[in-house]
């Protein structure tokens, strides 16, 4: 979501030295971008990370999260200029406190979010077209994953699945469908399935492998065993991949790779994934979006997607 705006900072300050600071889960996102010269991974308390941000001596932070956290951090780094979203009460610690967009003031993919904070601020002059989303090095992740593939015993095009939504159980598909969906795409394509997912969802993936193991298709589990980067070069390898709206739908559509993801209780039209060969799978409910972490009813906008609308498009996008 935030690449795109990443890339509006270069092109405005060519010849700028621009780091990006990210946690330290992530950062392998941001070391494939050619727009940053340089990433500070970090997991460490606020002061000494302030303190390591002082000693480098910034002339200029662009914060794109909203938090109050990020706003003290560049406030106690002394950075001379502080740019920032005016929310969760940090106006005064911004040098340039910007007022959020309401609603129908700008398009509603969460991209155009951080692009009119630029916007706002002065640093570009307009938003850019919605444009599809690319990541950098798309060919050499995707050479690097079908070597990882074939060290792994997988040589045949491979079926990436990922049945978890960390942080919200409405926006997971029945893993079961999940299963069929994938078992049917194994058969017509000839090929195997890798089921994804965070440490936390390890369990999960468990399952999910071992009914597919029983339904004669070849899996590889590698739920909670793959590092961003790794994650980045096999989803890139993958000829289709299933998700449910997640960090890993983003990542696979912006990788070029043909996503389908499955939308329920979130804002589709604000988190699509971004990607070139991308589609939603999703059906009209009169409750949807309601952004909710659990359904209280009987989550009908999750259980009336079939796995064959899911199959059928995956074979759709691959046509």
């Amino acid at each position: 979501m935030s690449l795109p705006a990443l890339r509006a900072l270069r092109g405005r300050f060519p010849q700028a030295h621009i780091a990006v600071l990210a946690r330290s889960w992530v950062a392998g996102l941001y070391r494939r971008e050619t727009c940053a010269d340089e990433v500070i991974a970090h997991s460490s308390g606020r002061w000494r990370l302030a303190l390591e941000l002082r000693r480098r001596r910034y002339d200029m932070a662009v914060l794109l999260p909203n938090s109050f956290d990020a706003a003290l951090t560049a406030w106690l780094a002394r950075i001379p200029r502080r740019i920032g979203y005016d929310r969760d009460g940090r106006g005064r610690l911004l040098t340039d406190p910007i007022r959020p967009p309401a609603k129908g003031e700008i398009p509603p993919h969460e991209t155009f979010y951080y692009l009119e904070l630029l916007r706002r601020a002065g640093l570009v002059e307009e938003l850019p077209a919605e444009e599809p989303l690319l990541l950098s090095g798309v060919e050499e992740a995707r050479r690097q994953g079908e070597r990882l593939f074939r060290a792994m015993g997988f040589a045949t095009p491979v079926i990436g699945i990922s049945p978890g939504a960390q942080n919200s159980r409405a926006k997971q598909w029945p893993p079961e469908r999940f299963l069929e969906a994938a078992a049917s795409l194994a058969a017509e394509l000839g090929g195997a399935v890798a089921v994804f997912g965070s440490a936390e969802e390890r369990e999960l993936g468990q399952s999910v492998a071992a009914v597919l193991r029983r339904s004669g298709s070849a899996v590889l589990n590698l739920a909670g065993e793959t590092p961003l980067a790794e994650f980045i070069a096999l989803a890139a390898a993958c000829r289709v991949f299933l998700t449910n709206d997640s960090g890993a739908m983003h990542i696979a559509s912006a990788l070029g790779t043909p996503t389908v993801a499955i939308f329920g209780p979130t804002e589709w039209f604000a988190t699509a994934p971004a990607g070139p060969r991308s589609v939603i799978v999703r059906e009209p409910v009169e409750c949807s979006p309601c952004m909710l972490r659990d359904c209280p009813i009987d989550h009908r906008c999750m259980t009336r997607v079939s796995p064959e609308q899911v199959a059928r498009a995956a074979l759709d996008l691959l046509e």
